[in-house]
């Protein structure tokens, strides 16, 4: 937020630092999830004792005495109490200054028998500190507040609370001094537009969803009942987000967009059966009983094995942990309704809505006449489908050497993608929030002039861009909002533009705007999602740490060189600065010398606080808030280095002495800060990488090319030390979290399935598809990269491989599943009973995938804000599934034979191996 002058009587800028901490913070501070606010820029007010040098000198007093005075004088003691009768009275001496006139009124001393007061010496008048800071908007100096938000707060009520502060500030006390408070960024904006972008998405994969059902159920009644699954299933989840008191936000609202699709497939497999038993001249109460009775099993391991890959995921603790939460959470929460409701209103439905005319028992289609029943054909070659890769499995399984082929090769072949394909990792996705920082390293001890200079070259600069009415003549688009802030050693500008989605296009402009300022390290970034400070975000910190600051800095100096060598476009900032160039003015104090003149160490350095920034003896009451009091010389006493050497120090004994006549005066340059990492001086290099390198390859060259050489070449060794931290540590940290997560959910959904099928061999065939996931979620990200936009392998990413053991094994368990049944209750042979398996559930199989592609199908298309929160995942997942639902027919059918005819010459061979002698067969009943 800036505070601006509207009106040409309004009182300046720089005097209303005061009337912004009394009026402004305080109202801005009592909405509700503030925790601070800030103010930056303007000057603070201070009551001045402006003392005359040679007033001083000629009644022989000293500053420390005046300042002895003035602070004694300006007391309010509590003196006790006292009773008389039946009252208590409480006595106060109250000397506090009120006005300057009162602190003049202050006898210093008497001399001789004339007492000295403020007044004969000094002046005593309301004043402003020296400038601290630099502050401008558009062109304007301008006073700054920031607000900070409290940690676990709402951040759209507490900014729908801090407008309001705003709007009634601005009604009020602003208004009447031709004040005006504008918010210059809104946080919200982003978060509006992504939870409205996702609800678009929710609606449109839902809608496409349900279209891919029609086109393959045929029947609107049909269509109707396994629809249902949707609006229930994500209601429900909504309502339970509640109760489990889960906020919802971005990440959680794709998580259900990502469940738009995958919450029908329990639907489609219980209503599929149905159907099924009702071809077998069942009736409609028997069918659906009998035909979701059938499938309970399948379905309750594939919802089981979905939701037993998130909870290695849930209990992740890395920051990341709880956008991976988010997601798992909501996604379990759907998925197990969608079983609710496909073994309780699927069935219950198809018994009563479901006609005999649904179902033509000659061709297997949806009757109701023509209409979608031939629509392009797709329901015979639907159906030539089925029967055709029904056939080539029977074939298949009849050749040993042909079911290892496949399965070598698919396997093979899938590990290769995954070795080929595979790219390095990255962390958390940037965004594409409407705020490009600009970040401006100065040489140490640039001056407020200096950095005043400094914002008006910028601003001319970019005036262009926000006084335009049109970007037509213009090599970027129009700003909408420009600031540049100052004070210490940090500096920094902010822009944003009228188009929220063309933000990204001022990284280039303001990049060659402050490469015109001389002498600066500058660093131009869009300000991070998941990075509250300024600068922060995608970056690794690289740690130099050695026992002596000047090594140190030829070392940080040697890193920073060999980095911006390695990794051409990478943007460095270095924290502190590298220059040992802080200049310092050191005043050592003659012991000898001073004592004999009287003065000390304290009143050496009183004396020159006074001539310089003024030496604080206390604070004053002015319209209800504190304010310094400030003992100070004459203006422009001081204005060189040279200066110091003749400051006139006046003495106890009443005499003058020069301040170099009892002080060493030296100008050396120090460091402006100085770091410790493990009690061990530190500098810190912050490396952004450029945007299409992952930040696991930068840290490969940083570690390889940079460290490694220098330690060969002995520039670096003990005791001095390089260490990669900051969100490079963070991207280690998590990529091995999910790296052991993926391998425990990969343990947990194999014992799992162990379990309900009891038989190890089994859930081992089921879980062959998962390198095909693997293979179609690289794939998929791959082709993403190619044809749609850039998206790295960051950690949201990655979590897309977890959760594709749990989606991509609902297919295997089906055939496996349907396969075992044929084979037990209908006593069929294995081969008959696997192609069996394959015809009758590779029509549900295609729908849940072509459902599950199709609901997610738009969070991967659909370009806007948040959506690089879920793209990179949602690539990876319909990928894998694609890929892997195609396959899956090929391989686990073969695997699947080869393990039975294994098992089953392994039981003939024990027979054989133990048949009884013809003795023993006639002694046997």
């Amino acid at each position: 937020m800036v505070l601006r002058r509207v009106r040409s009587d309004a009182p300046p800028v720089y005097t209303l630092r005061n009337f912004a901490e009394d009026y402004i913070q305080p109202r801005l501070e009592r909405v509700p999830g503030i925790a601070k606010t800030n103010v930056y820029g303007g000057r603070e007010e201070e009551m001045q004792v402006v003392f005359d040098e040679m007033g001083v000198a000629a009644r022989k007093l000293t500053i420390r005495e005046i300042a002895q005075a003035l602070t004694a004088g300006n007391q309010n003691i509590s003196a006790g109490s006292f009773d008389e009768g039946k009252r208590r009275y409480l006595a106060r001496t109250q000397g506090e200054y009120v006005k300057p006139e009162d602190a003049e009124a202050i006898v210093i001393k008497y001399v001789g028998a004339v007492p000295v007061s403020v007044r004969d010496v000094a002046r005593v008048r309301y004043g402003f500190k020296k400038q601290a800071s630099v502050t401008r908007h558009k062109g304007e100096a301008t006073l700054v507040i920031n607000a900070i938000r409290q940690a676990g707060s709402n951040v759209l009520q507490v900014m729908a609370g801090l407008k309001n502060g705003i709007a009634e500030l601005n009604e009020t006390i602003l208004a009447e001094r031709g004040l005006r408070l504008e918010q210059v960024y809104d946080e919200t904006t982003y978060i509006d537009s992504a939870i409205n972008l996702v609800r678009q998405n929710l609606f449109v994969g839902g809608s496409l969803a349900i279209m891919v059902l029609l086109l393959f159920l045929r029947s609107f009644s049909s269509t109707l009942i396994v629809t249902l699954a949707i609006p229930i299933s994500i209601i429900g989840t909504f309502l339970m987000l509640v109760l489990f008191g889960r906020t919802i936000n971005v990440i959680s609202l794709a998580g259900c967009a990502f469940a738009a699709g995958l919450v029908v497939d329990n639907a489609i497999v219980v209503l599929e059966n149905i159907y099924r038993h009702r071809q077998m001249g069942e009736s409609r109460v028997t069918a659906a009983l009998s035909g979701t009775k059938e499938v309970w099993g399948a379905i309750l391991a594939s919802t089981l094995t979905t939701l037993a890959v998130f909870i290695p995921v849930i209990f992740v603790q890395e920051e990341v942990g709880q956008l991976f939460r988010d997601i798992a959470v909501t996604i379990c929460f759907a998925v197990f309704l969608s079983l609710i409701v496909a073994v309780t209103v699927i069935p219950s439905l198809a018994s009563r809505i479901i006609t005999a005319a649904d179902w033509d028992k000659e061709d297997g289609r949806r009757g109701y006449g023509g209409g979608l029943r031939g629509l392009f054909g797709l329901a015979r070659i639907a159906g030539w489908l089925g029967r055709g890769v029904a056939s080539f499995v029977y074939w298949v399984c009849g050749r040993v050497s042909t079911r290892l082929m496949i399965v070598v090769l698919l396997v093979g072949a899938s590990v290769g993608m995954v070795w080929s394909l595979a790219p390095q990792a990255d962390y958390l996705p940037e965004g594409n929030r409407n705020m490009i920082i600009g970040i401006i390293i100065p040489p140490p001890g640039y001056s407020m002039d200096e950095y005043e200079s400094m914002g008006r070259l910028v601003e001319g600069e970019v005036k262009k861009y926000w006084e335009a009415s049109s970007d037509e003549s213009l090599d970027g688009p129009l700003i909408d909002n420009l600031f540049f802030v100052a004070f210490g050693q940090r500096v920094f500008m902010g822009a944003s533009t009228k188009d929220p989605l063309r933000a990204k296009e001022l990284i280039p402009i303001l990049k060659r705007v402050l490469r015109k300022v001389p002498g600066m390290i500058t660093v131009v970034k869009q300000t991070s999602l998941f990075a509250r400070a300024t600068g922060a975000g995608r970056s690794i910190d690289v740690d130099v740490s050695g026992p002596d600051l000047p090594g140190l800095m030829v070392l940080g100096q040697r890193v920073f060189g060999q980095i911006l060598a390695e990794i051409p476009g990478a943007q460095l900032r270095p924290i502190p600065s590298l220059d040992l160039g802080n200049p310092e003015i050191r005043i050592i104090p003659d012991r000898d010398r001073a004592a004999m003149v009287g003065l000390t160490a304290q009143e050496i350095g009183v004396n020159v606080d006074a001539f310089l920034d003024g030496f604080k003896v206390g604070e004053v009451r002015r319209f209800g808030s504190n304010i310094d009091l400030t003992l100070m010389g004459r203006e422009n006493t001081i204005i060189g280095t040279g200066d110091f050497e003749t400051l006139q120090l006046n003495t106890p004994l009443g005499n003058r002495v020069t301040l170099g006549s009892v002080a060493d005066i030296e100008l050396v340059a120090g460091p402006a800060q100085i770091n410790h990492i493990e009690r061990l001086r530190s500098v810190t290099i912050q490396v952004i990488p450029p945007k299409t390198m992952p930040l696991a390859r930068a840290m490969e060259i940083i570690s390889n090319k940079v460290i490694a050489p220098l330690a060969k070449s002995g520039e670096l060794r003990e005791p001095y030390m390089i260490n990669l931290s900051g969100t490079a540590d963070d991207l280690t940290q998590t990529r091995r979290a999910l790296q052991g997560n993926f391998i425990l959910a990969l343990i947990i959904t194999f014992m799992l399935l162990a379990a309900l099928f009891e038989s190890f061999l089994y859930p081992l065939v089921i879980m062959f598809s998962v390198p095909l996931a693997a293979a179609g979620g690289f794939l998929g990200l791959h082709l993403m990269n190619r044809f749609i936009g850039f998206q790295p392998l960051d950690v949201l990413t990655m979590l897309g491989f977890v959760i594709l053991i749990g989606v991509v094994v609902n297919n295997a368990i089906l055939i496996v599943h349907q396969a075992l049944n044929f084979m037990r209750d209908s006593d069929l042979p294995p081969r008959e009973a696997i192609r069996e398996s394959v015809r009758t559930r590779i029509r549900p199989i295609f729908m849940s995938a072509f459902t599950s592609v199709m609901g997610m199908l738009p969070l991967i298309l659909f370009p806007g804000a948040g959506s690089e929160l879920y793209r990179g995942l949602g690539s990876v997942i319909v990928g894998g599934l694609m890929v892997s639902t195609v396959f899956t027919l090929l391989l686990v059918p073969s695997l699947f034979s080869l393990v039975v005819d294994a098992r089953m010459a392994l039981r003939r061979k024990i027979r054989g191996s133990g048949r009884p002698t013809p003795a023993a067969q006639r002694s046997q009943p």
